[in-house]
């Protein structure tokens, strides 16, 4: 009896402040581990620790001989971890929670278990010796994780009731279509990328795509997206959806904001720390594009039961006459 009271004096539910803070923080080390693994890439770092999951044949960790672009590598294999772990935590978080809320244990462990994932797709760009392809695969998993973890976020907030549209159909639906056209400039990003200089080592291959052309249809995606994001606000606004307008707006800036890096990067040749701000303004145009996606809907608060609601009309005070 004694060590069942100290286990629940030690094990407490969590509050939904802590579990959202949690969730916040998976999001924003997700996006800290794309900067960093962006570094890894644009300091020719890519294959400073030669193998994986050993760094060297003989060694977990770097070694002297092996000097800052070791460092570099190995430091970024190490924020692995303390992003796992706060996925951990979000995980173990939302099982101590009460009451347990439907949705959120299977996000949670979605985003943990991206984790080994993208370990794993960046052992697997290490071994391939950074093939464009295989490192493109992996930034649009982190992507995925991130998306992952927003959508945590974002329900953690929710009540647990139905789902209501707060826009028309046809509103929603060219919401999807922005989104897809949003996902779609991502994938063709990492085109770009595998074709253009900064591969993350001298000795690296590039994808074989002639740059210009490539960065041609990426900026008519961008484009488009742009065209798509500026009908959403006056779509939103026509219906009177303020949150949704606000959202459209938002990303209409991001969207602004990154297309300015990119073209200044393309004008000035592809300057290293241009390149890891676009890789930044990647990962917050998703967070913005979802948000939006978000926006078109919300969820109700759980009706009470029949029995409970009678409950409560008993329990209402009778008023007193004179």
């Amino acid at each position: 009896m004694r060590r069942i009271c100290a286990v629940n004096r030690i094990v407490r539910p969590v509050s939904g402040t802590l579990l959202s803070r949690l969730a916040l923080a998976s999001i924003i080390a997700n996006v800290g581990i794309v900067v960093t693994g962006g570094a890894v890439r644009l300091t020719a770092s890519g294959l400073g620790c030669p193998t994986w999951p050993r760094c060297t044949d003989d060694s977990y960790v770097t070694t002297p001989e092996m000097g800052i672009y070791g460092m570099i590598e190995f430091g970024n294999r190490m924020l692995t971890f303390a992003v796992g772990l706060i996925a951990l935590a979000t995980v173990l978080a939302v099982l101590a929670h009460r009451p347990r809320r439907p949705g959120l244990l299977a996000l949670a462990v979605a985003v943990f278990l991206g984790i080994p994932a993208q370990a794993v797709l960046g052992g697997i760009t290490v071994l391939t010796n950074l093939n464009p392809w295989v490192v493109g695969l992996h930034f649009l998993a982190s992507m995925a994780v991130i998306a992952a973890a927003y959508a945590l976020w974002r329900r953690i907030g929710e009540p647990d009731g139905p789902t209501v549209a707060v826009v028309p159909t046809p509103l929603r639906t060219l919401t999807r279509i922005t989104t897809g056209v949003s996902v779609a400039v991502l994938v063709i990003g990492t085109w770009v990328t595998g074709s253009g200089p900064h591969a993350g080592d001298q000795g690296a291959a590039r994808n074989g795509l002639d740059p210009e052309s490539i960065s041609q249809v990426h900026a008519d995606a961008v484009f488009l997206l742009i065209g798509l994001s500026v009908a959403l606000i006056f779509a939103f606004r026509a219906v009177g959806a303020r949150r949704a307008t606000r959202a459209a707006i938002v990303l209409v800036a991001v969207e602004l904001s990154q297309g300015v890096i990119g073209f200044v990067q393309y004008f000035t040749h592809v300057p290293a720390l241009l390149v890891g701000a676009h890789m930044l303004g990647s990962c917050i145009v998703l967070l913005a594009t979802l948000s939006v996606q978000w926006s078109t809907r919300e969820r109700r608060p759980v009706a009470p039961a029949p029995a409970e609601a009678a409950r409560a009309d008993s329990a209402d005070p009778v008023p007193v006459t004179a």
